[in-house]
């Protein structure tokens, strides 16, 4: 995955090695399927002098994802999941928003905790974010997100302020602000040790979106947050016909 990527900045013509194209399934709406898809996305991007900065990196079976910052003639938060077959990519999803902030607690999109630890509790950490989507986000249940999410939750969401009290204010419109979030459908829960990143379908202030959530975990609560937003282009934009999920 690092080397597929950084193929994006270096120009690296065996960096599309690590691709099965022949089995390669692209879940980003905006770019063509197999080898025409890649080279196009890569000759597109050159011509950006681009940057990519892995932040955080993560391995799960058969998936690796990572959150990234990526400069294409402007800065922007990433997370790209992949899964290997044999040793080569054969899925492909994304979410990417422009790169905003500080945010009111004065934090950037990527900043904050990197290193991964509590292994072990890799399996009850994911079981854990699932049970928080689907009984606390997608409901917007304030008991159950404040059971499950520290108080002082460090957030590094641009629209949003630490503490769970922000977060379910973004859920139900109960303080005035820029963010509004409603969560529909849990699709993908991927995890290594202490983070777990959730694929997510809703709407951001009433527009159908991709939302991408990374928890990190102490103890068994939520105690730092990170995520991407990116909207849904209509079907008729699409360029493959696999789905964004």
């Amino acid at each position: 995955m690092r080397r597929f990527l950084k193929g994006i900045e270096t120009g690296d013509a065996m960096a599309a090695a690590v691709v099965n194209e022949d089995k390669y399934i692209q879940h980003n709406p905006q770019t063509h399927e197999g080898r025409e898809g890649i080279a196009a996305l890569f000759a597109r991007l050159s011509r950006t002098s681009p940057k990519v900065t892995f932040c955080r990196v993560f391995e799960d079976g058969d998936y690796a994802f990572a959150h990234n910052l990526y400069d294409f003639s402007s800065l922007r938060a990433a997370f790209e999941v992949f899964r290997f077959e044999d040793g080569q990519a054969v899925e492909h999803w994304d979410n990417i928003q422009p790169l905003r902030g500080p945010n009111p607690a004065g934090r950037g999109m990527l900043d904050g905790e990197t290193a991964i630890s509590d292994l072990d509790r890799t399996e009850a950490n994911r079981s854990l974010a699932r049970d928080f989507l689907l009984r606390a986000l997608i409901p917007a249940d304030e008991g159950q997100l404040k059971a499950r999410a520290a108080a002082t939750l460090v957030q590094h969401n641009p629209d949003l302020s630490d503490g769970a009290d922000a977060l379910y204010a973004a859920l139900t419109d109960a303080a005035p602000g820029p963010l509004s979030l409603s969560y529909t459908h849990l699709h993908r829960v991927l995890a290594e040790g202490n983070f777990v990143l959730c694929v997510s379908e809703g709407y951001r202030d009433s527009v159908h979106s991709s939302l991408y959530d990374l928890f990190r975990f102490e103890t068994g609560r939520i105690v730092e947050h990170w995520g991407t937003i990116e909207t849904i282009p209509p079907r008729s934009e699409w360029k493959n016909d696999n789905g964004k999920f």
